[in-house]
């Protein structure tokens, strides 16, 4: 099994309680920016999503039981996820390579994946669409952007 030095993933629950909700929707949010993490895990939980925050695309294939050596167990943990939000710009693997392996998982292809960048280059929107991404958006994201994705996280179910 391959170790990673990261810390693990967080996850945020929108509930009182503390205990866990599994029939809100799971957002996993991928940035190596920490401020934009914690943005994003906001805004999602003021919107009643569940969110796992990861820091780079290798910890996110780690946590959808992606990595070729890894045992099946975590895919268990991948198919609660109903939608993927992931940084673009990223040391190691970038949100399109990152696209381009959910893409190509049978298990995870129909999940919706939405890129977001804080630079507007067309032809990286443009690509990123074609590979399969359900929407790219521009940062810094707001509340408003959150009330688009919510239809996303609608279609695809718990």
């Amino acid at each position: 099994m391959a170790s990673f030095p990261y810390p693990s993933p967080t996850l945020s629950l929108p509930n009182q309680s503390g205990t866990e909700c599994r029939d809100v929707p799971h957002v996993l949010a991928v940035d190596d920016n920490l401020i934009d993490r914690k943005i994003i895990q906001t805004l999602l939980t003021n919107s009643s999503c569940r969110v796992t925050t990861v820091e780079n695309g290798m910890r996110a294939l780690e946590y959808l039981g992606l990595i070729e050596d890894q045992p099946n167990s975590t895919a268990t943990m991948a198919s609660g996820v109903n939608l993927i939000i992931t940084d673009y710009c990223m040391p190691g693997m970038t949100g399109y390579e990152l696209l381009k392996k959910i893409k190509g998982s049978s298990l995870l292809k129909e999940v919706p994946v939405v890129v977001v960048s804080s630079e507007n280059v067309p032809t990286r929107i443009h690509k990123c669409l074609e590979e399969g991404a359900q929407m790219f958006m521009l940062k810094p994201l707001k509340q408003s952007d959150m009330n688009k994705l919510r239809c996303h996280l609608m279609n695809h179910g718990s």
